[in-house]
């Protein structure tokens, strides 16, 4: 159930649901395993009072309005957040849009606000949430608000499973580093790349190796590099796939513009215009330049004996 409203102070005079709920609140980029921890504790708390609980968030992500100019490629769509969102059980997602008026709230009214549309008496946030005009809003402004009101403030701070910090940061660093693997353990499942599929150059097809060009969606790519991915496309494949992508300018025909390509060994299926998704797995390694279109057929051909490998020895690592 998706509660999306033109504005913050619009809904104060229809409520969206009848309280009494269990909400939290935050931007969820990625909704990674802190995130997904920290709507879990949500969920069950919901349930041990027969509450709905609802997940509170905004779109577009308040540093595209704040500060455009710094703003960092975020992991997800606003869409495939909710899709984690639904698998996590929650009862209802409240999409704020995030606006210059939204952002000058200060932090009571933005409470205010929280209680007259949702009537929470109990709260998730993390440790590190803020809110209100020039983030005034703290850990502490909350539990004056919730002992008022009556409402239960929970705060929570979780650790990456290696023992280092969880942040949203740290997993587009390690994109960018082109750790896929660890990226996969600290987001609760592996980076994932929606798109159409689009005509390229072809090249792939004149050297014997078909590729499918994704126009992709999101805001962050993983390094330059040749990658397993797991392929699915519902209108065109059955299951899951083993796929070998390429991200990179394929410096081997002297190539200009980044694009992200798929090789689906033994499939010819014609998959322009069809919607795709890769999931990033294990990286095999970096971009390289080569001074023959055979040397890079040969490669190919290792990296393809590589990823199939690698795919028959983790295939739990493979389920969507």
């Amino acid at each position: 159930m998706l509660l999306r409203q033109t504005a913050f102070n619009a809904i104060n005079d229809e409520k969206p649901l009848d309280g009494p709920t269990v909400i939290t609140l935050g931007n969820f980029d990625g909704v990674h395993l802190g995130h997904r921890q920290l709507i879990g504790d949500a969920v069950n708390a919901a349930k041990k009072r027969d509450l709905p609980v609802i997940v509170v968030t905004f779109d577009p992500h308040p540093s595209k309005i704040l500060s455009p100019e710094k703003q960092p490629g975020f992991l997800m769509t606003l869409s495939q957040k909710l899709c984690i969102f639904e698998s996590l059980e929650v009862d209802a997602v409240w999409v704020i849009p995030f606006s210059r008026e939204f952002s000058e709230l200060e932090p009571d009214s933005f409470l205010d606000g929280l209680r007259k549309n949702l009537c929470p008496v109990e709260l998730h946030v993390g440790q590190a949430f803020r809110f209100g005009l020039n983030r005034l809003g703290d850990l502490s402004t909350l539990q004056t608000w919730g002992n008022i009101l009556g409402c239960e403030i929970c705060t929570h701070a979780y650790k990456a499973p290696d023992g280092g910090f969880l942040s949203s940061s740290r997993i587009r660093q390690l994109l960018v580093d082109g750790d896929v693997a660890l990226a996969t353990v600290l987001l609760g499942e592996p980076f994932t790349l929606t798109g159409l599929v689009v005509e390229g150059d072809r090249r792939g097809r004149c050297i014997g190796f078909p590729t499918a060009n994704l126009a992709w969606e999101q805001e962050i790519l993983p390094a330059a590099g040749v990658y397993v991915t797991a392929v699915r496309c519902s209108t065109h494949l059955i299951g899951t796939l083993m796929g070998l992508t390429n991200v990179g300018i394929k410096p081997t025909f002297n190539g200009m513009n980044l694009t992200v390509e798929t090789h689906l060994p033994g499939i010819s299926e014609n998959l322009y215009g069809s919607k795709l998704e890769l999931r990033f797995l294990n990286r095999i390694r970096g971009e390289e330049k080569f001074e023959t279109t055979e040397l890079l057929q040969a490669r190919i051909k290792e990296d393809i004996s590589i990823a199939a490998k690698w795919w028959k020895c983790n295939n739990d690592a493979t389920s969507p």
